[in-house]
């Protein structure tokens, strides 16, 4: 209660601290043996430290008015890299400031430690003072904070003041991107498709004539074999072939379940898996496309990695997959969904609150292969391990 009362008068007005206490309780007594003494020296001692609490009270109100605080922009990172928070404080006033920490107040979740206050011993007229701090997201997500506080007990240290400003931030914090070398779901997911990519790719290899889109500047790595060298003895310059991108929409969907079944750390798991599985596929050159539930299919890798970022388990009923022509690699906790899903499709299967009920529900055919996820071990290996027996090789 007695700190509930001290926080409040800090944030409304000031607190005392201790040297305040101490001063007003010898005031107290020099004014108590004037009373009785009648000794104007006293009255004078009484006067000066009451004077002295005046000023240690007004003063700190002061010290923080009229500062201006302004947040950089915060540059996304994924879980594990430096997370850099920038805060810049002014004084556009006439008066020099000193002796003030700053402190901003981040979400739960976003770091294991709390950043220390910034301490600014002195900030000069029309100067700014920069707060920079870097801190180790734990966990995925887009966080959401806006409170930092100045606090000070300039100059004499006699009264506590602290005000709150309002600085909205956002930080985005990306799941880890693991970096596969191969991923067999990946690349049997719907066999006819498969070889349009095969026939595209060694057609690009070859660099004929009617793959050229239109030709530019030779630029520094590329291929030697891209060279159109008549159109280049007439410029005097290298002139290289650019080629189509691979026509007829979406090969291969990547979709999360997105269902309350998930544990927390499974969900988390998932999630890495799809980053992962996307880029794979974008790294490979095949058109991938990916299916967050309610949220719109997303293809623009700045977008799925903050959609990535901010989903979370939203449905109550059971996830399953989308109702889509295209080959899909589910990744889900519910077993009963596989039998949805189309020939041609692959999965990934965490066990959940029942691996047993979900072994059980394992498709038993090769339409649909998958893989069973250990939650225990390493995703990336688990990803990478090649298909044959793929699901009891897992467990």
């Amino acid at each position: 209660m007695i700190q509930r009362l001290n926080r409040w008068l800090e944030q409304q007005w000031v607190t005392p601290a201790f040297g305040a206490l101490l001063l007003g309780g010898l005031a107290l007594f020099f004014f108590g043996a004037a009373v009785n003494s009648m000794s104007g020296w006293l009255y004078v001692i009484t006067g000066i430290m009451l004077a002295l609490l005046m000023v240690g009270a007004l003063t700190p109100v002061g010290m923080i008015r009229g500062l201006v605080i302004t947040r950089l922009p915060i540059r996304p990172v994924s879980v594990g890299d430096a997370l850099t928070l920038e805060l810049e404080l002014s004084n556009p006033s006439q008066t020099p400031r000193a002796l003030i920490t700053l402190e901003d107040h981040l979400p739960p979740g976003l770091a294991s430690q709390t950043p220390p206050p910034h301490v600014i011993a002195d900030l000069p007229t029309q100067t700014q003072s920069r707060y920079v701090h870097k801190i180790t997201p734990t966990r995925r997500g887009i966080y959401h904070w806006e409170k930092v506080t100045l606090r000070t007990a300039a100059p004499l240290g006699l009264f506590w003041c602290q005000r709150a400003w309002d600085v909205p931030a956002t930080a985005v914090v990306y799941p880890i991107v693991l970096p596969l070398q191969t991923c067999p779901l990946l690349d049997q997911l719907g066999q006819e498709t498969s070889q349009r990519w095969v026939d595209r790719q060694y057609q690009r290899q070859l660099a004929t004539e009617g793959l050229t889109r239109s030709l530019r500047p030779y630029r520094w790595g590329d291929a030697l074999r891209l060279v159109h060298w008549r159109t280049s003895a007439r410029y005097g310059e290298l002139r290289v072939r650019e080629l189509d991108a691979l026509s007829g929409g979406i090969a291969v969907m990547v979709g999360l379940d997105v269902s309350r079944a998930w544990i927390p750390d499974e969900f988390e798991q998932a999630v890495m898996a799809a980053a992962a599985i996307y880029f794979y596929a974008r790294k490979q050159n095949i058109p991938v496309e990916l299916s967050l539930g309610d949220v719109e299919h997303l293809r623009n890798e700045t977008a799925i990695l903050r959609a990535l970022a901010a989903i979370q388990p939203q449905s109550i009923r059971p996830g399953s997959p989308p109702s889509v022509q295209t080959p899909i690699l589910w990744l889900t906790t519910n077993a009963a969904s596989l039998s949805q899903l189309s020939p041609g499709s692959s999965w990934l299967l965490w066990p959940g609150l029942d691996p047993v009920e979900g072994i059980n529900n394992l498709p038993m055919n090769q339409l649909t292969p998958g893989r069973l996820i250990n939650p225990g071990l390493p995703l990336q290996p688990q990803l990478e391990r090649q298909l044959e027996n793929a699901w009891v090789s897992s467990l």
